[in-house]
Parts: C-alpha cells; structure tokens; sequence
C-alpha cells in the first residue's frame, strides 16, 4: 500500500520560525526603523552611500534579532558567566595591548578583525546580572546586591579608563536597572538621588570658578571637564567646544510647530549640524519636522519602552523579568541621552539615537536587545499554548 505525503509548504516549513514572535514590538520597531531611513534619506543623501549603508544595517540588524530570538532564555542564561568573562578579559586586552585612534584606547585587534570590545558589555553585563540575582532568587541579602555592584564595577572602570564616557554610561545604566529592578530598597537609592541633585546645583552654581583654565577635576579627563563646562555655557566658545550644542539648539529651535518640511532643513544642509548622520541627526529630524514630528517619534520610543516592559512584565521567571526590563531601559537610555545632549540639557557623549543615527555596530547591538526581548516573549507564548 502506498501513502503520499504531502511536502510541507514554505510558509509551513518557516511558521516555527515566526511563531510567538511579538507583533506589538515589531511594529515599535519597524515605525522607528521607518522614522530613521527617512530621516537618513534627508541628511546623508549627498553624504556619500549613508543611506544605502543604513538600510543595510537595518538588514544586518534584523538577522540578529531572528537569530536571537531563536535561542531560549534558558540558553541565554547559560552563556551569561562566558560572555561576560570573555568581554571583561577582552577590556584587559585593550587595557595591555589596545589601539589608541584619537587619544581613546578602545580598540583591539584580535587577527582577523579589529572589535571595540566594550559594545559586548552593553548586554553582557544585564545577562551577568540576571544570571546573578536569577541563582540568589528567594534568599537576597545585602552581600548580594554588594556582589553585583563588583560585577558592574570592574567592566564600567575598565572603560572609563579608555576613556570612553558614553559606552560606560549605557553599560552602567543597563547594570543598574538590573539592580533596582531585583529589588534594590529606595532608602539606598533615595540618599544617591538626592546627593545627585546636590552635586549637579553645586556645579551650576559654581561654574564660573571651576570650569577656568588649570583647574583640574578628579576623576574626569580634560575633554569630559570641557563637555560639561561646555553644557553650562556653549556660548563660552561658540565656533569650539560650544558649536555642536549651539547648532543642535538651533536647529531644533528652527523648525518651529511643524517644520521646515522634508529635505528642507537649511541648518542640515548647508552643514552647519556636525555629526548630521550620527549623534546629532535629532537637529536635522527636528529641523524638518517640527514640534509635531518630535511628538511624534517620542510616541514611538514610548510604544516600544511600553511593550517591552509589558514583556518584562509577563516573563515566566526572575531572569527573564530583569533581562528584559534591563534592555527596555537600555532604548530608553539610548533615546533619552541623545535627545538631551543635543538639544543642550546634557553633555556631548558619543550615544546614538536608536534605529535613527547611522552606525553599524549600533544597528546590531539594537538588534540584539531586541532579538532578545523577542526570544523572552516567544517563551512565554510558546509556554502557553
């Protein structure tokens, strides 16, 4: 007797692949991805293949992200304490044996490539973490959050000392939120908020006296002593130091209610945004779209912090929950310094905006949070059904 078997379709032979998936995130996503190759189109048109590049980022990034989403939060998990001892040995290689371009050592040639191997931490770091609190569940004692802030310590030190302050600060936040988010108690948090506030007035209120010339700042480099001097007054040096914010201000302050209109932005155009592509293409989105349109991409960060701290929310065990709102407040870091830093409320530090600014190995670190989130959501759908 003989029986046919029917050959399974594409579509049948590619569902398990898509099944679980989390529609509401992928729209965040896809809206946000849209707003940046618009944007791109505007500002790096005639800024040599900026677009093309971009779009392609945006391919490379979305093959991470159904890769990663692939993997279960189990075998996240497992891999945790390796990735996080690979990346920390590898910030003692850039440490010893590190490329220096533009007085910063963040580089290491490994043979084949050269990598920044503090971009690993973004997201080594929160697994590290998760991993830490997920073991120590049902018995935290203060030794154990004391044990995590070592865990963060070490690979936040290793880059400052690049000295490199705005991949130290994403890797920092991201550790930190897995911390408050495994119950750190606000009377430890409280006393930081407030000595925070405290140090920030002090420094506005003295800022004629120590940001004059050989006054030195413990802790900080020369160059992060003159972005924050520079924040306190940019019209202190305003074709130096102060030209970036002033630009970003005026160009953001140009396009009024609804802006200029697209591929209108005369700031953008004519050159006068620095950095139109990367760090400062916020100016040049404002520029052309106005108040309206800032509204508008802020409702879409906004959709995506919301869905993924929904997913964080619903995640099935202690690992899942804090991985997951740990890479949701990493967007929101991400969003939240490059909008303050060129619209003049924070300092220049090098944070793109995220699926807006150019950049490749931005693009794949997005596309890893995201595969990630994926991965935690497809989990618990999977569980469910």
């Amino acid at each position: 007797m003989n029986v046919a078997f029917e050959r399974p379709s594409l579509w049948q032979r590619a569902k398990p692949i898509f099944l679980g998936f989390d529609g509401w995130l992928a729209l965040a996503v896809l809206l946000l991805c849209g707003a940046g190759l618009l944007t791109m189109y505007s500002a790096g048109f005639d800024h040599g293949t900026r677009f093309v590049d971009h779009g392609r980022n945006m391919l490379i990034a979305l093959a991470v992200v159904f890769v990663v989403a692939q993997i279960p939060p189990q075998k996240l998990m497992a891999i945790a304490v390796p990735l996080y001892i690979v990346g920390v040995a590898l910030l003692l290689g850039v440490e010893l044996f590190g490329i220096t371009r533009k007085g910063a050592t963040r580089w290491l040639n490994v043979g084949v490539t050269v990598i920044q191997p503090s971009e690993l931490l973004k997201f080594a770091v929160p697994l590290m973490l998760a991993w830490w609190f997920q073991r120590r569940e049902g018995q935290l004692r203060t030794p154990d959050f004391l044990v995590a802030v070592m865990i963060l310590a070490v690979p936040v030190g290793f880059i400052m000392k690049q000295p490199d302050l705005g991949t130290s600060l994403l890797v920092m936040s991201g550790g930190l939120y897995v911390i408050f988010f495994a119950g750190l108690s606000w009377k430890l948090i409280i006393p930081v908020l407030v000595t925070g506030v405290v140090a920030i007035s002090a420094l506005v209120l003295s800022e004629d006296r120590i940001c004059q010339p050989g006054v030195d700042w413990p802790v900080l480099h020369d160059y992060q002593k003159g972005r924050v001097c520079t924040l306190l007054d940019p019209s202190k040096d305003p074709l130096g130091k102060g030209f970036h914010t002033l630009q970003g201000m005026i160009a953001i302050g140009s396009g009024g209610l609804t802006g200029k209109g697209f591929m209108k932005g005369t700031q953008t155009h004519l050159e006068f945004i620095p950095e139109r592509t990367t760090d400062f293409i916020f100016a040049a989105y404002s520029e052309e779209f106005g108040l309206a349109g800032n509204v508008a991409l802020l409702l879409g960060f906004i959709f995506l912090i919301f869905r993924g701290l929904v997913i964080a929310g619903e995640a099935p065990t202690m690992f899942s929950r804090l991985l997951a709102g740990a890479v949701t407040l990493i967007f929101f870091t991400y969003a939240f310094v490059n909008m303050g830093m060129v619209s003049g409320v924070l300092p220049v530090v090098g944070v793109p905006l995220p699926f807006i600014s150019y950049g490749g190995t931005a693009m794949v670190t997005l596309g890893l949070g995201v595969g990630i989130l994926m991965s935690i959501a497809k989990s618990r759908r999977l569980m469910m059904s």
